[in-house]
C-alpha cells in the first residue's frame, strides 16, 4: 500500500484513480471521518459508497504523514483499503504524488466529508469526462448538485502543470483552483444536476447541504443513513431528496450552514466565484 515514501515502488499504470482525501485534524469538527455511522467509522461508509460505482477505477484513501492520522492508516490497513500518505496541508502535492505513485492517467478528487455522495453521480462525471478531450471535468463549476456530491476529474498532465506552477496557498491547499480558475488555458467541462425520471435540470447547491463540517451536519447525515441504509445501502440523491421532502424537520437540522463552503474565505482571490455561491457566517 502506498505511503508517500520515496522508497516505495510505483504500481503498474492505473487508468482511473479515485483519491478520497482524509485527515483527522479538521479545525471545525476534529476526527470527523472517524465518527460512528451505523457501527462503522464514517470513512468506511464513505468508501463503501464510492466503491459501488460502475466505473473501473482504483480507489485510494489519500491521508497524511501527520502522526495524528495514524488512526486512518490503521483502519485502512485493517479493512484492506489502499492508502497513500502525503503532505499534511499541501493537497495539490499529495494528489500529484499519489498520482505518480500509481501511474495514474486520470485522477478523481473526492473529499472524505461526503458520506452521502451518490455513486451514480461519480459515474456520470466520469462518463462526461471520457466523452470529450477535456483537461478537467467536475460538477462544481458552477455547482448545482446538493453540497456533498463533489467530483473532480483531471488528466495527469493537467495536475502536473498545476503542481509545478501553483504558488498561492489557496491553490496548494485546495488542489484544483489553479485549474478551474483558468478556463482560457485548460479545457474544462461541467456536469449539471438533473433529476429523474424527466431529467429536469435543478440547482440544489445553495439549498441542500449533505457535506460534513459541523456537528449538525453529522446529525443530519446520521438520520439519513439510519432511515435509508437498511433498505438500500446504495441509496442515491433522489432517494435522499424524497426522504427530506417527507421529513422537513430533519432537513432543518443543519439549515444554519446551508450554502456555507470554503469559497467564503477567498472571495477576494477567486475570479470565477461570486458571493452568490457561498454563505458568510
Amino acid at each position: 500500500m502506498g505511503r508517500g515514501d520515496s522508497t516505495d515502488k510505483t504500481d503498474p499504470n492505473v487508468t482511473n484513480l479515485i483519491l478520497i482525501q482524509a485527515r483527522t485534524t479538521s479545525s471545525r469538527l476534529r476526527a470527523k471521518v472517524l465518527l460512528d455511522l451505523l457501527g462503522k467509522p464514517l470513512l468506511l461508509r464513505m468508501y463503501e459508497r464510492v466503491s459501488s460505482l460502475k466505473t473501473i477505477a482504483k480507489i485510494v484513501v489519500a491521508t497524511t504523514t501527520d502522526p495524528q492520522d495514524q488512526k486512518i492508516l490503521d483502519i485502512c490497513n485493517t479493512e484492506g483499503i489502499e492508502v497513500f500518505c502525503g503532505h499534511p496541508t499541501d493537497l495539490l502535492d499529495r494528489h500529484y504524488k499519489a498520482a505518480l505513485y500509481y501511474g495514474a492517467v486520470n485522477i478523481a478528487k473526492i473529499p472524505s466529508d461526503c458520506p452521502l455522495i451518490d455513486p451514480d453521480i461519480i459515474d456520470k462525471v466520469f462518463q462526461e469526462y471520457s466523452k470529450t478531450s477535456c483537461d478537467y471535468a467536475s460538477n462544481l463549476h458552477p455547482a448545482t448538485f446538493p453540497d456533498g456530491n463533489d467530483v473532480e476529474i483531471m488528466t495527469i498532465g493537467c495536475l502536473k502543470t498545476a503542481w509545478k506552477e501553483a504558488v498561492a496557498a489557496m491553490d496548494r491547499e485546495h488542489t484544483t483552483p489553479f485549474i478551474w480558475e483558468r478556463p482560457g488555458r485548460f479545457k474544462i467541462k461541467n456536469i449539471s444536476c438533473t433529476v429523474e425520471p424527466d431529467g429536469k435540470k435543478e440547482d440544489f447547491s445553495m439549498s441542500h447541504r449533505w457535506a460534513l463540517d459541523y456537528y449538525e451536519d453529522y446529525l443530519l447525515i446520521r438520520k439519513i443513513f439510519e432511515a435509508l441504509y437498511k433498505n438500500n445501502n446504495n441509496f442515491g440523491m433522489n432517494d435522499i431528496l424524497t426522504f427530506l421532502k417527507l421529513h422537513p424537520n430533519i432537513e432543518k437540522i443543519n439549515e444554519q450552514y446551508v450554502g456555507v463552503n470554503w469559497y467564503r474565505n477567498h472571495l477576494n482571490e477567486l475570479k470565477t466565484i461570486t458571493a452568490k455561491q457561498t454563505k458568510i457566517i
